[in-house]
């Protein structure tokens, strides 16, 4: 006779409705599933280790409070996510005003150049990472996360609405809003000398920020030889 599933391999919804009758073992293993991903989430909206991880904790403690009212309509990665996206706010709101730090991790972004040219490409791809942290930082909370959750982390135009709290239609508004802030942030840098060249740009492929073809590095890159054209 076949032992029971262990709790890593129990179907989502199994664990959800033990938590919904409250069970601690069952609501911990749905947070063991989804916590590396929503810390990640929580760390580019709130651009500090110390503070995502207040934030991690004050979120998971509302969602035990909370787990009864989940519905399953959406996934219960977007139901977390929203409650940290509110948590992150009051982060944010709490502590003075600071330069902020958007994580883009290095195999995020692949730049394709000779070995010839390695350590000069490593000086730019780094120059170029925090350009756009810099800029992804600089950009008001609605606008950032709505470029964090759709462009960085590649959740779905439904799921990354949901979180926000808006129409798709609204967040898509934001979205567009943001991509054009960041260029237009990388762009004026780029003329004035402070940003990674050009030619950085365009060898970067478009899967730099961990979304394949998104529009986002398609932007970026028009920045790129908009800039050389000037």
């Amino acid at each position: 006779m076949l032992g029971a599933l262990p709790a890593a391999q129990k179907p989502e919804c199994e664990l959800v409705g033990a938590a919904q009758a409250r069970d601690l073992a069952a609501f911990e293993d749905l947070a063991d599933v989804h916590a590396d991903h929503l810390y990640s989430v929580v760390l580019r909206l709130v651009g500090d280790h110390g503070d995502a991880e207040d934030v991690m904790q004050e979120t998971l403690l509302r969602a035990w409070r909370g787990i009864g009212r989940f519905r399953a309509d959406v996934s219960f990665f977007a139901w977390l996510c929203r409650i940290a996206l509110n948590e992150s706010n009051r982060a944010l709101e709490r502590r003075p005003r600071r330069a902020a730090t958007v994580g883009i991790d290095e195999e995020s972004m692949q730049v394709g150049a000779s070995a010839h040219h390695e350590p000069v490409t490593r000086a730019e791809h780094r120059a170029l990472a925090e350009a756009l942290k810099l800029a992804i930082a600089n950009l008001g909370s609605p606008y950032r996360t709505a470029l964090v959750l759709r462009d960085l982390d590649g959740l779905s135009t439904r799921e990354a609405a949901h979180i926000s709290g808006v129409s798709e239609a609204a967040f898509m508004s934001r979205l567009h809003h943001a991509r054009l802030k960041v260029r237009a942030s990388l762009g004026d840098a780029a003329l004035t000398g402070a940003a990674p060249t050009s030619r950085t740009l365009m060898s970067v492929s478009p899967s730099f920020i961990s979304a394949k073809r998104s529009a986002m590095a398609y932007e970026l890159q028009v920045v790129a030889l908009n800039s050389r054209r000037d």
